[in-house]
């Protein structure tokens, strides 16, 4: 096999043919992913970028765009390409919200002018994706159905979380990625129980079809996200490493976040 016909079987292929991950592809993106982070870390940290609340709420609407323009392309609104399926469309959205953050950054410098600026263009983009969805609402069946499973589900599983942040501080200072992976399990437990969708990523369905349930997904998140918690509670010694966590959760929060809204937005969608 050269080096091209593999390149086309673990990367091309499965977005051509939709077949979802591989072993090699989930691998290789996570490592990209590391990679990056730690670049990008650095970067923001060199201008004077804080990790901190104001930046989170700054940030919230880039990470809800990149679930919804995935979404609208699955309801066939946007054109499916390389760069508006996964895990292209993200390198998209990142790309846009890295541009935005060095436009906003040059012209007003990191301090208090940054934060709402930066957020208020976010919003415009969402606002953006939202005006050109309801343009093309007669591309959109939407399946409220959706909720009579979602609602109920996602109440018991946050429901289970506030539970155990009363009693587990790990769980009670990191409260809101835990209630953002199940979130996203709750996604997919809906979505492959109720609606008739599968599941893509190479653990998960392992997991799902040797338990024969999409609910084993609660398990392996809260498994994941506690053990790669406390390892980055175990390494905090210092201010540096503090806010180096604090970026690492900030990650986290959206690999839970925005998978699990775009799954949702799919499902009403009926795409």
């Amino acid at each position: 096999m050269s080096l091209w016909q593999w390149f086309y079987e673990y990367f091309i292929k499965p977005i051509q043919a939709n077949e979802g991950y591989n072993i090699v592809n989930t691998l290789t993106y996570a490592v990209i992913l590391g990679i990056m982070a730690i670049l990008l870390y650095r970067r923001l940290k060199k201008i004077g970028i804080k990790f901190d609340e104001r930046f989170f709420k700054a940030l919230i609407p880039y990470i809800i765009l990149g679930p919804l323009t995935r979404a609208m392309t699955d309801a066939l609104i946007y054109p499916r390409t390389y760069l508006t399926v996964t895990p292209g469309i993200y390198f998209v959205i990142a790309a846009i919200a890295l541009t935005s953050l060095y436009i906003v950054w040059r012209n007003c410098g990191s301090g208090e002018k940054f934060y709402p600026l930066y957020r208020d263009i976010g919003w415009l983009l969402v606002g953006l994706d939202v005006f050109i969805l309801l343009l093309n609402l007669g591309k959109v069946h939407f399946v409220w159905k959706t909720l009579y499973y979602f609602v109920p589900a996602v109440i018991v599983a946050e429901s289970f979380i506030w539970v155990l942040s009363k009693k587990f501080a790990l769980i009670r200072e990191n409260s809101l990625l835990f209630y953002a992976h199940f979130y996203d399990a709750t996604s997919t437990f809906v979505g492959i129980q109720f609606m008739g969708y599968w599941e893509q990523h190479v653990l998960a369905r392992f997991l799902i079809e040797h338990t024969g349930t999409a609910a084993s997904m609660y398990a392996l998140k809260f498994a994941v996200i506690f053990l790669v918690v406390y390892l980055l509670e175990q390494v905090i010694e210092s201010e540096e490493e503090r806010e180096m966590a604090n970026f690492m959760k900030m990650v986290i929060f959206i690999l839970g976040f925005a998978p699990g809204t775009r799954n949702l937005l799919r499902m009403l969608m009926g795409a």
